[in-house]
C-alpha cells in the first residue's frame, strides 16, 4: 500500500503534476493508494495546477476506491482547545494570544 499523507497542503508544479498522474496510473488496478487531504476533490484542480490532469488522476483513483469524509477539528485543533490555547471565533479560528492584542 502506498500511503501518501496531506495531497494538496502545498500545490504541485506542472511537472510534478504529471509525475503525479504517471505513478497513480502505474499503480492503478495494481496496488492500493491511501491519501489524506484537506481539499475537496473538486479543489483539485487547482491543486495540480491543471483541471484536466486532476480530472485524469481522480478517474483512476476514484474508481474502485471508497471515499471517507471527516468533518470537525483535528486532534491537534481539539487538544489545543482543550488545553485552552485556541478558542474559535465564528467561522475562522484565532489564537489567545492574537485575540488578546
Amino acid at each position: 500500500m502506498l500511503i501518501i499523507d496531506e495531497l494538496g497542503y502545498l500545490p504541485f508544479e506542472a511537472n510534478a503534476a504529471h509525475l503525479f498522474f504517471q505513478l497513480v496510473s502505474r499503480r492503478y488496478e495494481k496496488g492500493a493508494i491511501l491519501i489524506t487531504s484537506n481539499r475537496s476533490v473538486g479543489e483539485w484542480g487547482s491543486v495540480f495546477g491543471d483541471p484536466v490532469v486532476a480530472t485524469a488522476i481522480l478517474d483512476r483513483l476514484l474508481h474502485h476506491s471508497t471515499v471517507i469524509t471527516i468533518r470537525g477539528d483535528s486532534y491537534r485543533l481539539r487538544e489545543k482547545r482543550r488545553s485552552g490555547l485556541l478558542q474559535k471565533t465564528g467561522p475562522a479560528l484565532e489564537t489567545n494570544e492574537t485575540a488578546n492584542q
